[in-house]
C-alpha cells in the first residue's frame, strides 16, 4: 500500500466527459488521481506503480474490469476497487464483490457515494497498516526482526519458530556456517514463555573437553581448599531460561551422557562434589555437521540425538534463497548507517545483480561483512554501485561476453529485466533490433523499459 494520507487513485473511464468530471471531483478532495481511457493504459500504470484505489469500468475495449482488479490486487492486496457498469447486473455485482471489489456502481455515478466508498477503503488500509506496524514492533521486541527474508525457505523457518517457541520442546537447528542459526535460537527463546529469563550460549567446539565440563556444568573446589566456592556452569546460569548449545557435534561422549540426564531427567551432577542439581532449562542446539550421519557412524550418541531433535529447523544457505539478498542488503546497510548518523541512500540494480550472482560460501555472515564494508567506505554519501562491490566478487560473477547469467531463486520479472538489459546492450542500445531479437513488439519493449526503469 502506498501512503494513505493522500491516496493514489487509478480511474479508468472511456467517456472523456465523465472521466474528467470524476477526476476533478476527487482531485478537489485531495486525492491524487491518474485518469486513463483504456484498459491497456491502465495495465501500464499498474505495472509501473502501486495504487490505493482502482475505480474502473467493467467492460473495456480489449480488457475487463475484473481482470484489472485481479492485477491491482496482485500488486496491492488491500487495494480498494470500485467497478462501474452501464446497467444494473445483480449476478455480476455479486461475483465482483465475491472477488474482492468494495463496491459495484452503475452510471451515472453518485460521486458522494463513490467518495464514501473510497474513504472506507482507505480507512481499512490505514487499519491494516497499523496492524503491520504493530506486528513489526512486536517482532523487533520478541526476536523475529533479525530474521530477514520472504523466500519460501525462510517462511518455513518463521512458521516453525512460531509453532515451537511456545512449547517446551528441545530444538535442533541445522545449517552451514554463517546462515544465522544463532538468530533462530534467539528467536525461539524470545518468542517463548522463558523470554524474560536468561539466554545462555555455549560453543561446544571452542575449548578442550576438560574446560567444557567446567564451563557447562560448573565446578566446586576440593574439600581441602581454603574456599568451597562453587563455579556456576552454563546450565545453572540458564536456569528457567534457554541454553543454546552451538556446534553440539563437538561435545565429548562423557558430556553427552551428562547432557542426556538434563534432557530426559532434568538434573545433572556438578564436578567437584557430585551434587545432584535440578535443571529447569530448555535446550536448543545447533550443528554445521550432519548429526544423523555421525550417529550412524557411531560418532554421536543416538539417545542424545533423539532427545535434541524433537523439532528440527533447517536454515537454508544464502545461495538457496537469493531472492532474499536485496532485503538482507537493505537491512544490514540500514543498521550499519545508524552509528554514522546517516540514512542508507540505496544500491543500484547493477550492484544488487552482482551480489545476486555470487555464491556466498560464507552465507549471511559473509554478506554482512561485505555490505558493512561497502557502507563504511561510502559513509552514506552516495548510492552504492557495482564499483563498491569487492573486486573478488566482481571477478567471480563476471559473465562471458556472449552469456546472460541468470541467478537461481529470483522472480520471473527479475529474469525478464536481465534479459532485456543484456539484449539491449548486445544490440548497441538499438531498440528496434532489441525488440526483434527478443521476439516482441517495439511498443511492448517500450512498456517493459518503463516498467523496469531501464534507461
Amino acid at each position: 500500500m502506498t501512503h494513505v494520507e493522500r491516496a493514489d487513485i487509478l480511474l479508468v473511464d472511456r467517456d472523456p466527459v465523465l472521466g474528467r468530471g470524476t477526476m476533478t471531483f476527487l482531485t478537489e478532495r485531495d486525492y491524487a488521481v491518474e485518469w486513463v481511457d483504456s484498459g491497456e493504459k491502465a495495465f501500464n500504470w499498474l505495472d509501473s506503480r502501486l495504487f490505493d484505489v482502482l475505480v474502473t469500468e467493467l467492460n473495456l475495449q480489449r480488457a475487463s474490469g475484473m481482470r484489472l482488479m485481479a492485477v491491482a490486487k496482485e500488486r496491492n492486496p488491500d487495494v480498494c476497487v470500485v467497478l462501474i457498469a452501464e446497467r444494473p447486473d445483480i449476478e455480476l455485482a455479486t461475483e465482483a464483490m465475491r472477488q474482492g471489489a468494495y463496491d459495484f456502481q452503475t452510471k451515472p455515478l453518485n460521486l458522494g457515494k463513490l467518495e464514501a466508498v473510497i474513504q472506507r477503503g482507505i480507512d481499512h488500509q490505514r487499519l491494516v497498516l497499523a496492524q503491520h506496524e504493530l506486528r513489526r514492533r512486536l517482532d523487533e521486541r520478541y526476536g523475529l526482526g533479525n530474521l530477514v527474508g520472504q523466500s519460501r525457505q525462510m517462511v518455513k523457518v518463521y512458521n516453525t519458530v512460531r509453532q515451537v517457541a511456545p512449547t517446551a520442546a528441545s530444538v535442533l537447528i541445522q545449517g552451514e556456517p554463517g546462515t544465522g542459526k544463532d538468530l533462530v535460537a534467539q528467536a525461539i527463546h524470545n518468542n517463548s514463555p522463558r523470554r524474560d529469563e536468561p539466554f545462555v550460549k555455549f560453543d561446544c567446539a571452542s575449548m578442550p573437553p576438560k574446560l567444557q565440563e567446567i564451563e557447562l556444568f560448573g565446578h566446586c573446589a576440593e574439600p581441602s581448599s581454603a574456599s568451597r566456592h562453587a563455579w556456576q556452569g552454563c546450565v545453572e546460569l540458564a536456569d528457567k531460561g534457554t541454553l543454546f548449545l552451538d556446534e553440539v557435534w563437538a561435545l565429548p561422549e562423557a558430556l553427552q551422557t551428562q547432557l542426556l540426564r538434563v534432557l530426559t531427567e532434568g538434573y545433572y551432577e556438578r564436578p567437584g562434589d557430585g551434587q545432584r542439581i535440578g535443571a529447569d532449562v530448555r535446550i536448543v542446539a545447533a550443528t554445521t555437521r550432519p548429526l544423523q550421519a555421525m550417529v550412524e557412524a557411531g560418532m554421536f550418541s543416538a539417545q542424545v540425538y533423539r532427545a535434541l531433535s524433537t523439532v528440527v529447523v533447517a536454515v537454508p544457505a544464502l545461495r538457496e534463497r537469493r531472492e532474499d539478498i536485496p532485503l538482507l542488503v537493505d537491512h544490514i546497510a540500514q543498521w550499519a548507517c545508524r552509528p554514522m548518523g546517516v540514512s542508507f541512500p540505496g544500491i543500484t540494480r547493477n550492484g544488487i545483480d552482482l551480489l545476486l550472482r555470487y555464491d556466498w560460501p560464507g552465507n549471511v555472515r559473509e554478506l554482512k561483512n561485505i555490505v558493512e564494508g561497502m557502507v563504511a567506505m561510502a559513509r552514506g554519501s552516495r548510492v552504492l554501485d557495482a564499483g563498491d562491490v569487492p573486486e573478488h566478487i566482481r571477478r567471480d560473477t563476471a559473465p562471458e561476453a556472449d552469456e546472460i547469467r541468470i541467478p537461481t531463486g529470483v522472480t520471473m520479472g527479475h529474469i525478464e529485466r536481465i534479459a532485456i538489459e543484456q539484449t539491449l546492450k548486445t544490440c548497441g542500445y538499438n531498440k528496434e533490433a532489441c525488440a526483434k531479437t527478443l521476439g516482441i513488439g517495439l511498443r511492448t519493449l517500450y512498456r517493459k523499459l518503463r516498467q523496469y526503469d531501464i534507461r
